[in-house]
């Protein structure tokens, strides 16, 4: 493999952007890959990939190369000649990689790599904090997939056409794709590229979502005809699953604290086919009260730390706080204990997160169950999906009946 000088260029002012001035990952590829309209899919695939791969394992890297933050523009690039050499590329004669130790960053990753939370590059606190709750065995598997490049999963729109159909278009569209075994919904790419501007997409036939997302709208049980609330939608995912599910009969309220949120879903809706669906801003707790015992279904998809999701976020877990997990931890029992209260008597309620962390999932169950806002639902089921487990992200999802 080749290097090129205005590709690497791009990755190290994409690194020094998510190292030294804390934006986020995905924002950046976006911005550095409008530098040159010239460049290829190959090219933008250099880019994105490469950067991704750094920040990754941006703890062994920075040990490696023995260099410490803020990173002047001289470590960045032998950030970028530790991932060249581990990876068996020739350096190039140029003078920012002059003088590479191609000997000693080969020895410096094989004694390095005995440490665990060194070779998968995990913070301190979440290598203990993961460990204690989840144990050596599962924990060594969990850490390692974590890292894996997240493959693209798209989720068929059924109000418009049928998964077999979509794959069909797609492949009409030179987009190979393979069927999901117990993800019904789910078609995943051969090969990574831009769905965004297939005709298939612009028409709303599908979504983009991991596999592991598209259990929880099917887990909440929902029926044409039924009230349902989507309470932490966000921009919408799982609330457009949902309208699929429903056939886009009865009423869903999709709510978050967030209007710009939601109006990004009322595109995607449009897009999607989507009739059913009434967006609602949480203003107070009067938004909330309107809806007390009128709900059918109610999900829950909270927010939290994201551990599950960091195969596609992995600048998060240099982000990420011990201080905003235990903040998160208290927004969590807020959300079950308030908004549960909008589950009618005989209606079902579905806590989520895309965390692998019980301290964020049954845990925050148990403590819900013995409150007295709880005391009148039952714990029905739970599911707990791990990357390692399941090649896909880590999520929870829990099944409550109101009594």
């Amino acid at each position: 493999m080749r290097l090129h000088r205005n590709l690497v260029f791009a990755v190290v002012d994409a690194l020094g952007m998510i190292f030294n001035d804390e934006e986020y990952a995905d924002k950046v590829i976006e911005k550095v890959l409008r530098y040159d309209k010239r460049w290829g899919a190959r090219d933008r695939g250099f880019i994105a990939e490469t950067t991704y791969e750094i920040v990754r394992y941006k703890r062994l890297y920075t040990a490696i190369a023995e260099v410490n933050e803020p990173f002047g523009r001289e470590d960045l690039f032998r950030l970028f000649a530790v991932w060249a050499v581990l990876r068996g590329i020739p350096i190039p004669d140029w003078k920012q990689l002059d003088g590479t130790p191609v000997r000693r960053i080969k020895g410096r990753f094989d004694e390095l790599s005995k440490t665990r939370k060194i070779r998968e590059s995990y913070p301190d606190w979440i290598e203990e904090r993961a460990l204690a709750a989840l144990g050596a065995k599962l924990w060594e598997k969990e850490s390692r997939a974590l890292n894996q490049q997240a493959n693209v999963i798209l989720r068929t729109n059924t109000l418009k056409v049928t998964r077999e159909t979509l794959q069909q278009r797609l492949a009409e569209e030179e987009i190979e794709t393979t069927l999901l075994e117990n993800h019904p919904f789910a078609l995943e790419l051969v090969e990574r590229k831009n769905v965004f501007t297939t005709q298939a997409f612009k028409e709303g036939l599908f979504e983009v979502q991991d596999a592991s997302s598209q259990l929880v709208a099917p887990y909440l049980q929902v029926e044409p005809g039924h009230r349902v609330v989507d309470a932490c939608a966000g921009a919408g995912g799982k609330t457009l699953h949902l309208a699929s599910l429903m056939e886009n009969k009865g009423q869903l309220i999709a709510m978050d604290i967030y209007e710009s949120k939601l109006k990004k879903l009322k595109v995607r809706a449009r897009r999607n086919g989507v009739h059913n669906m009434e967006p609602r801003v949480i203003e107070n707790t009067k938004s909330i009260k309107k809806l007390h015992a009128k709900a059918d279904r109610l999900l829950l998809d909270a927010p939290c730390s994201g551990l599950g999701v960091i195969r596609r976020n992995p600048d998060s877990k240099w982000k990420l706080e011990p201080e905003f997990l235990e903040r998160i931890k208290g927004v969590q029992q807020d959300i079950l204990r308030n908004y549960s209260k909008m589950v009618k008597p005989g209606g079902k309620m579905v806590y989520a997160t895309c965390s692998i962390l019980p301290e964020e999932n049954y845990d925050q169950v148990a403590a819900f169950l013995s409150s007295e806002e709880g005391a009148a639902f039952t714990f029905v089921k739970d599911k707990k999906v791990f990357a390692s487990e399941s090649g896909y992200d880590g999520f929870y999802m829990a099944l409550l009946d109101k009594k």
